[in-house]
C-alpha cells in the first residue's frame, strides 16, 4: 500500500489537476478537467473523483490527497485553516479525512495570518505550491504565486512564515470586462514598452485610482494604443503590488505557470529584484512531499 502509487489532486474554483505520482514524488500521469468546485453539483464530488482518477484508484492508488477550494466552504468538505507559521508537518498533522468507500482521500487544510492591522490573510492551495519549490528556493526565501488573488509568501525555516494578497488579476479583468477603460482595448497584455511604461507609471504620486484614470485619457490622446492598453492597464497593476510587496528589491522566486510569469519577472526587475521562475509542477511536488508525511490507514 505504501510502496503503491498516491494520487495528488490540485482542485481549485475552475478546474482540477489531477497526478499518479510515485512514493518518491515523481509525476507517473497527470490529467486536466473542468470540474473545478463551481462546475460540481451539490454531492457530485465522489463521482467527480471517480470521472478524475477512478481507474488509478482501481489499478491501486488508493492514497488520495486533495488540495485547493475542494476543501473551502464551497467544496466537498470544510477543511479548517492551520494558522502560520505552518509547514509540512503541520499541513499533514491537520489532514481531513473524507468518506469515500473505494480509497483513503483526505482533504489538505488551507493557511491563513493576519497582516500588520489584524485582518486576516487565507490560502487554499498555493500552501502546496509553496511547499512543493522549498528544494530549489530554500528554506528561507520570498516567493510570488501570480494569478487572478496574487500571493506573496514569506518561508522562514521551511515554514510559511507570513503571506499577503493582492486580487490583481481579477481586478485587471473587471477593468477590463466591465469598465469604459476596456472600450479602448485590444489583444492581451504582453510584456514590452506598453507594459513597462505601466510599471513606471506606478511609482509616481498619485496613487492607483488615480493612475487607472490615466489609461482611457492616454487612448484619448493618441498617446496609447488601442493594442497597447492592455498591457499598460496590466504594468499599472502589476506595478503596484510589486512597488507594495517589494520596496526595496531582493530575490523573488516565481511559482506558476503561463503569460503572468513573464510579466511579473519583467516588473521585478524594473523595480530593482531579480525572480527566479518557478516548478511547473510545484502542485503535485508539495502534495507528494506531504503525502508522506501523513499517518495513511
Amino acid at each position: 500500500m505504501i510502496g503503491a502509487p498516491m494520487i495528488g489532486i490540485d482542485w481549485g474554483t475552475s478546474s482540477a489537476r489531477a497526478y499518479r505520482l510515485t512514493p518518491g514524488g515523481a509525476v507517473l500521469e497527470r490529467r486536466e478537467a473542468a470540474l473545478g468546485i463551481l462546475n460540481v453539483p451539490q454531492g457530485g464530488f465522489p463521482d467527480a473523483l471517480r470521472s478524475l482518477a477512478g481507474d488509478w484508484i482501481a489499478a491501486g492508488a488508493r492514497r488520495v490527497l486533495l488540495a485547493g477550494m475542494v476543501g473551502s466552504r464551497q467544496g466537498w468538505q470544510e477543511a479548517p485553516y492551520v494558522s502560520c507559521p505552518a509547514g509540512l508537518d503541520t499541513l499533514a498533522g491537520a489532514l481531513v479525512r473524507v468518506p469515500f468507500a473505494e480509497a483513503d482521500v483526505r482533504l489538505v487544510a488551507g493557511v491563513s495570518a493576519e497582516d500588520a492591522a489584524g485582518v486576516p490573510e487565507v490560502m487554499r492551495g498555493e500552501e502546496v505550491q509553496v511547499l512543493g519549490v522549498l528544494a530549489e528556493a530554500g528554506p528561507d526565501a520570498l516567493l510570488c504565486l501570480p494569478g487572478s488573488h496574487a500571493k506573496w509568501v514569506r518561508v522562514e525555516r521551511g515554514q510559511i512564515a507570513w503571506f499577503e494578497t493582492s486580487m490583481t488579476g481579477e481586478t485587471f479583468a473587471a477593468l477590463r470586462g466591465h469598465t469604459i477603460l476596456g472600450r479602448m482595448m485590444e489583444g492581451d497584455a504582453v510584456p514590452g514598452a506598453a507594459f513597462d511604461a505601466g510599471v513606471a507609471r506606478a511609482g509616481d504620486p498619485g496613487g492607483l485610482l488615480h493612475h487607472l484614470f490615466g489609461t482611457r485619457t492616454l487612448a484619448l490622446f493618441g498617446r496609447l494604443a488601442p493594442a497597447d492598453a492592455a498591457s499598460y492597464l496590466s504594468g499599472l497593476l502589476v506595478g503596484h503590488e510589486v512597488a507594495a510587496s517589494l520596496p526595496s528589491g531582493g530575490h523573488v522566486y516565481l511559482v506558476g505557470t503561463g503569460p503572468l510569469m513573464a510579466l511579473y519577472a519583467r516588473a521585478i526587475m524594473l523595480r530593482g529584484g531579480t525572480a527566479m521562475p518557478g516548478d511547473a509542477d510545484a502542485a503535485a511536488h508539495g502534495l507528494a512531499r506531504i503525502g508522506e508525511r501523513a499517518a495513511w490507514t
